[in-house]
């Protein structure tokens, strides 16, 4: 456990200690694209922080390299250079994306190659331990293509969730950490050598989200745009891919007792089959509703909306920090609960404990909608929005200032000249899908140009 820590720190460390020198780069290279109509925040910001998670990410490899009991991981397994190889790959590509732009389809095909790539050198589920049946044997070709299948769903939740200053690695932050207390489990308990490269993996990437989550809390200095959401992405399938694949249910049943109890103790993470993780349901549901709501209005499952669920949040009127913390809650409850299943799974309580946790987040997703006034005598112990007679005063202090200050306003707006129409858009012309993203804020002319 201490060399994990020691990796986790030193790689939070080493990517906290880079996003600095990366912001300034990123800013000296303009990576900073204009605000689209979806996004939330009000200023252009940086991007490129994917590369601080990438030099946090080989800084951690590296270390534990060198570790005495971590240094096995390397010698017996081929996984951890898999890992740094496809890494590698879709970390370049996410540059490219967040400095000039790539199309979406060359994205998924270097998301695709990325995964072979992994694949070519061991990274591949081998079989899958279903409920009732024990380990089912994959062919080369079954494994190839549930592997990358694996890679690209997962790759695109989290792209998909990085909508919000801060949501998408504090997300794969609590996945990682549930993630890797059940890989320990596995490797600690069991005493399982080949648990021990997923341990690894989610230790790294707790370190990742760790070190740069500083830097993009709210309000954001930097975002990590697609070379970091695309990286974790990856780094997260892969250690789904090593400790579903690879470990077999063959050696637990020696400590459950058969092995359909064995496979059913590892079901609750491992399955089910169509999510990458159940640690990441929160994110895929999202990328299953924006395809279903995209391919519904006649529009591509890759183009871009405010229909994810943040931005359902900021509409009922959360904030930005109160609407990450939601998502942290429900991502949580999923991830630490799954867990906790598959270490006691007949518990009354568990389930008891788990319909409480959801029933409150319905409650703090519903809360905006309400508006709570507290009774007179309890008003000098709340804040002075929830007091009836402080919220009606400032209503009429508001009323009273508006009124003169429009009464003023209009003489000289009528003096001011009509300005002429805004010319028509060509025929043919669609808004944004024809003419490239627009800008939140009309074009402003620069210092020294005439009018």
């Amino acid at each position: 456990m201490r060399e994990y820590l020691l990796t986790l720190c030193i790689v939070a460390a080493v990517t906290y200690l880079l996003t600095g020198p990366v912001r300034k780069f990123a800013i000296a290279a303009g990576a900073m694209p204009e605000i689209r109509a979806r996004d939330v925040h009000r200023e252009p910001t940086p991007r490129l922080g994917g590369i601080a998670m990438f030099g946090g990410l080989c800084a951690g490899l590296l270390v534990a390299a060198h570790l005495t009991n971590l240094k096995d991981v390397f010698e017996s397994s081929n996984e951890p250079r898999a890992l740094l190889s496809g890494a590698g790959l879709i970390w370049l590509l996410g540059v490219l994306d967040d400095k000039w732009g790539v199309d979406a389809l060359i994205k998924l095909g270097g998301q695709m190659i990325a995964a072979g790539v992994m694949v070519l050198q061991g990274l591949t589920i081998l079989w899958l331990p279903v409920p009732g049946v024990g380990p089912v044997s994959l062919t080369p070709w079954q494994g190839t293509l549930l592997t990358v299948a694996l890679v690209v769903i997962t790759i695109n939740a989290v792209n998909f969730v990085d909508g919000l200053d801060g949501l998408a690695s504090g997300m794969v932050c609590i996945a990682a950490a549930a993630f890797f207390m059940y890989a320990y489990r596995i490797w600690f308990g069991y005493g399982l050598e080949a648990a021990a490269p997923a341990t690894l993996f989610a230790a790294v990437l707790m370190g990742m989200c760790l070190g740069f989550l500083p830097h993009n809390a709210h309000p954001a200095r930097i975002f990590m745009g697609d070379s970091g959401s695309m990286l974790i992405g990856l780094v997260l399938a892969a250690g789904a891919i090593s400790i579903t694949g690879q470990v077999d249910p063959d050696a637990m049943k020696l400590f459950a007792g058969s092995e359909t109890a064995a496979v059913h103790a590892t079901v609750p993470v491992y399955i089910p089959l169509l999510l990458p993780l159940t640690v990441i349901a929160v994110p895929f549901a999202d990328l299953v509703l924006a395809i279903v709501r995209r391919t519904w209005r006649g529009q591509s499952p890759f183009a871009a909306d405010r229909g994810h669920l943040h931005h359902r949040l900021l509409e009922i009127g959360h904030s930005h920090s109160r609407a990450v913390l939601i998502m942290y809650f429900w991502s949580a409850l999923i991830a630490f609960g799954a867990v906790a299943y598959s270490v006691n799974s007949a518990g009354v309580w568990f389930v008891l404990a788990i319909v409480a946790l959801s029933a409150v987040g319905l409650v703090l997703l519903l809360l905006p909608r309400f508006t709570p006034r507290v009774p007179r005598w309890a008003e000098a112990f709340v804040p002075p929005r929830y007091r009836r007679r402080a919220a009606a005063a400032v209503t009429a202090q508001v009323a009273e200032t508006v009124a003169p200050a429009t009464e003023q306003a209009q003489p000289e707006q009528r003096e001011q000249p009509e300005k002429p129409a805004p010319e028509p858009l060509p025929a043919g012309l669609n808004g944004a899908t024809a003419i490239g993203d627009r800008s939140r804020f009309p074009h402003r002319r620069k210092i020294g140009t005439p009018q």
